[in-house]
């Protein structure tokens, strides 16, 4: 391993004339508390492969990926980056870089390949504790993810997964093991990665597995229901496995559990009364669509009165449940949009009732509200982050936070030719992103934000979804043909920012430091 490291040493020297240094100038290590997470973060079925291998079932995943013209490279993660036969290779990236934390998920699959309808599997349990007492002997805490959208395709066709309240038996027993099998080494839980996009993307447009939404969009679903059946499983799901943890485990293992949200800010499209109202609309069928009823016990005020009956009911024993609420909120936070008002101008949009008759974009007057990346609506204003904290900040009584992902896409085929292999490794964008959007957590911060973490999404280039391997958000690039990991800039500059920490005292006024000491 030493001579990987002096390699990656050398590489980085001579990469390129850009200074990392230069670009982080304005923001550093020392900034932040001492026992702040810096991490980075991926999800099993976007780097892990062997999608078959040790008693491996398939997962929704596995199935959708091989339904023609779903993902845009045609490809699926059967393979990705291999991670489960070079788990060690990749600790040694986040331990060089000197990360603190890292942020994974738990293929479902790998451990009940079944469900509660079969055994546990062994293979998986082991897989899981090695990757786990790995990072810790190297001095990385892991914050683990239970679903992060992967899910046994077994569940889904015996009755439906998300849409039967029985998924809650499921993820009831599925968090149990884990906790049981892991918990004695995991100090962080989150129970569901976005799940606002989960019922979106699989309920009300169909472009995520399952594939439901209205017809003729779809072969069968109901786009104005079923997303809000799922969800309310989804809600039901997260309050059954933190009363597990409270009333079984956390006392005697130490830890923490919550949930983590897509978090992406929305500005009104116009100063005029009716985008503001729109705007404030469709925040609150984002975010605290979930948010709301795990911490106050009912959906939004302007969730209930836009959609009436068409939103589940919480039971007396439902309510029960979710006053076991959270420990912390992640927030995935990546860009921001206008929000256009859609009750008095109708808009193109088929999705716009279900997000709170409020129509996103990110260009107005021929102008874009940021910079433009690889991925479609996604735009760097990182003024966003501020106010996307301070918004959660205000709505749940500073209820802890942690920034569970954020990231650049870069354009890049499974193949790039050397000329945009070296536009890809030399991501001063990347950089300039990240130093942008620290600064603007810092700046939520010092407003009094109680945020105790930061992963960049992601360790390494990976299987993005329906993107598949022609986005790339990593901090290392990787040859999907060798799989060889190469740091890009941007990793040389999170180390740079990383190790500014024992080198500089914290520079903060009066107010913050005293919190920051006492926390």
């Amino acid at each position: 391993m030493k001579r990987i490291e002096e390699a990656i040493a050398l590489f980085l020297i001579s990469l390129f004339s850009f200074s990392a240094a230069a670009a982080a100038a304005a923001i550093d290590r020392s900034q932040f508390p001492p026992n702040f997470l810096f991490g980075t973060a991926t999800s099993s079925y976007q780097i892990e492969g062997a999608y078959s291998e040790g008693n491996k079932s398939l997962s929704i995943w596995d199935v959708f990926t091989r339904i023609p013209g779903k993902i845009l490279d045609g490809s699926n993660g059967d393979v990705a980056d291999d991670h489960y036969h070079r788990y060690l290779e990749d600790i040694e990236l986040m331990h060089y870089l000197g990360v603190n934390s890292y942020r994974f998920s738990i293929s479902w699959t790998r451990i009940l390949p079944r469900g509660r309808f079969g055994q546990i599997n062994q293979n998986g349990i082991t897989f899981y504790n090695n990757l786990l007492d790995a990072l810790l002997t190297k001095g990385i805490q892991p914050f683990v993810t239970l679903s992060h959208y992967d899910i046994p395709q077994e569940l889904e066709d015996r009755y439906g997964a998300w849409l039967n309240p029985q998924i809650q038996k499921d993820f009831a027993y599925f968090a149990d093991t884990c906790f049981k099998a892991f918990g004695n080494k995991v100090k962080y839980w989150s129970t569901v990665n976005e799940p606002n996009l989960m019922a979106k993307w699989g309920y009300m447009t169909g472009q995520n597995p399952p594939g439901r939404c209205s017809q003729p969009s779809c072969p069968s679903g109901d786009s104005k229901t079923e997303p809000y059946i799922a969800a309310h499983n989804i809600i039901l799901c997260h309050a059954a496995a933190v009363d597990i943890y409270r009333k079984k485990y956390q006392v005697k293992q130490g830890g923490f559990i919550g949930i983590v949200m897509a978090s992406n800010w929305l500005e009104p499209f116009t100063d005029t009364p009716v985008d503001k109202l729109a705007t404030s609309r469709a925040l609150s069928f984002d975010v605290p669509w979930f948010l709301d009823p795990i911490i106050y016990g009912d959906y939004p005020p302007e969730m209930l009165q836009i959609l009436g009956s068409r939103l589940p009911k919480f039971s007396i024993e439902d309510k029960k449940k979710l006053q076991t609420k959270l420990d912390f909120i992640g927030i995935n936070h990546y860009s921001s949009l206008y929000a256009k008002d859609c009750l008095f101008s109708p808009c193109d949009s088929e999705t716009s009732e279900g997000n709170g008759f409020a129509d996103r974009t990110g260009e107005k007057d021929g102008h874009s509200i940021g910079a433009k990346t690889a991925i479609s609506n996604f735009y760097v204003v990182p003024s966003g982050m501020e106010k996307m904290i301070l918004y959660i900040m205000e709505r749940y009584n500073n209820t802890t936070m942690f920034i569970t992902e954020n990231g650049f896409a870069q354009e890049g085929s499974r193949n790039p030719s050397n000329e945009i292999l070296k536009e890809l490794l030399n991501d001063k964008e990347r950089v300039e992103y990240h130093s942008a959007y620290l600064s603007s957590l810092l700046k939520a911060m010092r407003k009094g934000a109680d945020v105790r973490g930061y992963f960049i999404w992601s360790l390494i280039d990976n299987f993005e979804w329906l993107n598949g391997y022609s986005k790339r958000f990593g901090l290392y690039h990787v040859n999907y043909n060798t799989q060889e990991r190469t740091p890009k800039l941007s990793a040389k500059w999170y180390k740079e920012f990383l190790q500014c920490s024992a080198e500089i005292s914290i520079k903060a006024d009066g107010d913050v430091k005293q919190k920051l000491v006492a926390y």
